[in-house]
């Protein structure tokens, strides 16, 4: 801690968050040494009248009221410290951190790089670029009791501890923040038109190239059309290219069916029936369409199972909002549905995912190979977390009503 301050002179060189780091770990492990912390910090701040130093403590305290709240016993003297202090830029700031720490709870990690550089940068707004399905992009400002940063200090530290630094020299990470829809339950296209135009369309339209929906030749001359008209709404100059485009157009196992100018010459028919149509009519038809399809909405995994010979080897699983599907992965059929109420346990490894139906004595169990395992487990957690809320919510609401 003086070292962060400066009252105690560093040997070497070190890294913006190594001294933060040292200064928290402990703490965030071990519940008694959160207080002493504050304590620590409060007792560098009393009476310290070099600047320099009186500034990185109140850095490190701006830092710790992010990462947890003092304790009860401590809490008074905490609040009459920032008060007696309120001619400060951070003392305001503080107090608003102890008070969502308390009502957020602790954090798992110490502060982020970012979040360390932004406090020695003097500022209290952290700002990312987020980027859209649609690929554009918008600068927000990050709600600090979502502990987004302990999620991005996880994934770091595991690719650090998975990539071992090369003569000695840690990896440099850096991280982009994608927003994407994850639960399809209650998606209806044209029930949010802004949604359906930045997320639903540009979601759905990577699976629906991938070729994993089943679909009927008249439905892809027409879908053709409508990511055509997406793309270049009512401009014809574009139709010779067609056939050099249809990967863009076609799903992957389809297009050869046919020949390019055979597709062109579809594509143009069908175009020619949605005249006068905008980019957005376009997006909305084309969810309308897939939306009728029972793997609407899904997330999409190839596997390899070990356990049922009734079933291919490679298996294509969709998760959506009526459970887990097993596919046929050249027919596109739906081989069986698992309703979230059937699955009864599931777990996953770095090569595996789990999942059994029914009884846990008597039901049967699936066993995959798959890198994204962990991918499944969160999602099938997810879905079936939301099934229990609303079941609950149900219960609760009839019994209000009696």
């Amino acid at each position: 801690m003086m070292k962060y301050m400066g009252d105690y002179p560093s040997k070497r060189t070190r890294s913006v968050n190594e001294l933060t780091d040292l200064i928290f770990e402990g703490a965030l492990k071990a519940e008694p040494l959160k207080d002493e912390i504050y304590c620590q910090i409060i007792k560098q701040l009393t009476d310290n009248h070099v600047k320099y130093s009186e500034e990185k403590g109140w850095e490190l305290l701006w830092l710790c009221t992010g990462l947890y709240p003092p304790s009860n016993v401590l809490l008074p003297h905490i609040q009459r410290f920032l008060q007696s202090k309120r001619h400060h830029p951070l003392s305001g700031d503080c107090m608003q951190r102890v008070h969502k720490a308390l009502r957020n709870g602790s954090r798992k990690y110490p502060p982020h790089l970012v979040e360390v550089e932004a406090i020695q940068h003097k500022t209290t707004q952290i700002f990312h670029k987020v980027y859209f399905p649609d690929d554009t992009d918008e600068v927000i400002s990050v709600p600090e009791g979502d502990f987004f940063f302990d999620f991005v200090r996880h994934l770091t530290d595991w690719i650090k501890k998975s990539r071992p630094a090369k003569d000695g020299i840690l990896p440099s990470l850096t991280y982009q923040v994608f927003f994407m829809k994850k639960l399809w339950t209650n998606t209806v296209p044209g029930k949010d038109s802004f949604a359906d135009s930045i997320f639903h369309y540009y979601q759905e339209l990577p699976k629906y190239l991938r070729g994993y929906h089943k679909c009927s030749r008249e439905e892809v001359f027409q879908l053709a059309a409508l990511i055509y008209r997406v793309k270049f709404e009512d401009d014809k100059s574009h139709f010779p290219t067609i056939p050099k485009m249809l990967r863009e157009l076609v799903p992957q196992d389809l297009i050869r069916q046919m020949s390019p100018d055979d597709w062109k010459r579809s594509v143009v028919a069908y175009f020619n029936k949605h005249a006068g149509k905008s980019r957005e009519e376009a997006k909305l038809f084309f969810l309308k369409i897939i939306y009728k399809w029972q793997t609407f909405g899904s997330a999409f995994f190839e596997v390899k199972q070990t356990t049922e010979p009734n079933f291919p080897e490679i298996l294509l699983i969709a998760i959506n909002k009526n459970g887990v599907s097993l596919i046929d992965p050249k027919t596109k059929d739906v081989l069986t549905t698992y309703p979230f109420t059937k699955i009864s346990n599931w777990s996953s490894g770095n090569t595996y995912f789990h999942i059994t139906i029914g009884n846990l004595v008597r039901g049967s169990k699936l066993l995959c190979e798959t890198s994204l395992g962990y991918k499944m487990d969160d999602l099938l957690t997810s879905y079936i977390s939301q099934m229990l809320t609303t079941m609950n919510k149900q219960r609760s609401g009839r019994g209000i009503s009696k």
